[in-house]
């Protein structure tokens, strides 16, 4: 409501005709109660974090900025797809090192795997 108070005085204002100083009295003093009701609210969200990119990436750039929780998400779940081909090529490498290393060095890694599985 707030915003749309807002909005309809940008509109009278623009085109602003003398018999329209009652209704921009109005709306002028709806926006007052508005900010007051807004400031009445402030103790109950004093130590809501808001990440800076919220206000510099989002709102200054006029986009919603409930796009930045999606945003987060995506970046995580990239963010995770990209670690776990990580780990898989890593598991691949393991594998194929073990396989290398019990074709070259037969005693040795039998030796090794003794070893591991007196240790656990």
């Amino acid at each position: 409501m707030f915003i749309e108070n807002v909005r309809q005085i940008r509109i009278i204002v623009s085109d602003f005709q003398p018999q329209g100083q009652n209704v921009l009295n109005q709306k002028i003093n709806s926006l007052v109660t508005g900010l007051q009701e807004i400031d009445k609210l402030r103790p109950l969200v004093q130590d809501v974090y808001v990440p800076f990119e919220v206000f510099f990436d989002y709102i200054d750039q006029d986009k919603n900025p409930q796009l930045y929780t999606k945003d987060c998400v995506e970046k995580a779940l990239a963010k995770n797809e990209e670690v776990k081909g990580k780990i898989e090529s890593l598991k691949k490498f393991k594998a194929n090192l073990l396989l290398e290393l019990f074709k070259t060095f037969p005693t040795e890694m039998n030796n090794y795997r003794a070893y591991r599985k007196d240790s656990i």
